[in-house]
């Protein structure tokens, strides 16, 4: 009796069809979308918006290995930020199980906040749960795709954060499990609009470009040859000036100091 023929190496799981981001870059999520946060009341989205960029974190709490590793990516990414959350930006994590309750989320943004180590930030991070129809809305309105496998009895995801501007626009995409705090601080300056950071903020993302087929941000050679270019006319402008300057003055001098001059 011949054995029939595994699955070859290349063919996808099922599950993982359905699976993945797809892209809805400056798109509004619907704010009247009721979830339960960690204390078990009812909130809606919009309650996180309107001051400050947030970033968005679709995970479920009870995920056996790639949700925790995202959040333990994105709480180490906050660590290295001068940003503190409260002050320039907010954070929302969402469970897409609709099985899962505040207790657990309590229980999650505990220890996040724990691991952050910041005082005073506990209002701006948020765990939420919800039921189905809501997360659904949710997740489709920033293009996160997920499906349940019966087999394993788990989620089949992607792993990434979204970052929305202060009026619940969808900004930035950052993937996978481990978020350079470089990324995440030009997102969340584009994200504001510029209204947060510094003057090198606006220096690197003149240098640095956004590539949302990667979701990570890169080194823009020809910006930094503009940039180089410019400030080499203008210190070029700026030698010729004090020159002749210099010049005029030192021929003032020996005019002055020629006999039968007044």
């Amino acid at each position: 009796m011949s054995v029939p023929p595994g699955r070859a190496a290349a063919e996808q799981i099922p599950a993982l069809r359905e699976v993945g981001i797809d892209q809805k870059l400056d798109a509004k999520i619907p704010l009247d979308v009721v979830f339960t946060d960690e204390t078990g009341k009812d909130v809606t989205v919009g309650t996180y918006f309107g001051s400050r960029p947030v970033i968005l974190a679709l995970v479920y709490y009870e995920c056996p290995m790639l949700c925790t590793q995202v959040l333990n990516g994105l709480v180490g990414s906050l660590e290295a930020l001068k940003f503190t959350a409260a002050q320039e930006f907010d954070v929302l994590v969402v469970s897409f199980d609709p099985g899962e309750t505040p207790a657990i989320a309590a229980d999650r943004k505990k220890t996040f906040l724990r691991r952050y180590g910041r005082p005073g930030v506990e209002g701006s991070v948020h765990f939420l749960t919800g039921r189905e129809a809501s997360i659904k809305t949710l997740a489709d309105a920033v293009g996160f795709r997920y499906a349940y496998d019966r087999e394993t009895d788990q989620y089949a995801h992607p792993a990434a954060i979204t970052v929305l501007t202060p009026d619940a626009r969808v900004s930035r995409y950052l993937y996978g499990i481990d978020f350079a705090p470089r990324d995440l601080r030009l997102a969340l300056v584009e994200a504001a609009g510029n209204r947060i950071g510094t003057v090198l903020d606006q220096a690197l993302l003149f240098c640095y470009h956004y590539d949302p087929e990667t979701g990570t941000y890169g080194f823009v050679i020809m910006n930094v040859v503009r940039l180089a270019a410019g400030a080499t006319v203008l210190a070029l402008g700026a030698t010729i000036f004090f020159s002749l300057r210099r010049e005029r003055r030192l021929r003032r001098r020996a005019e002055a100091a020629a006999p039968g001059t007044r």
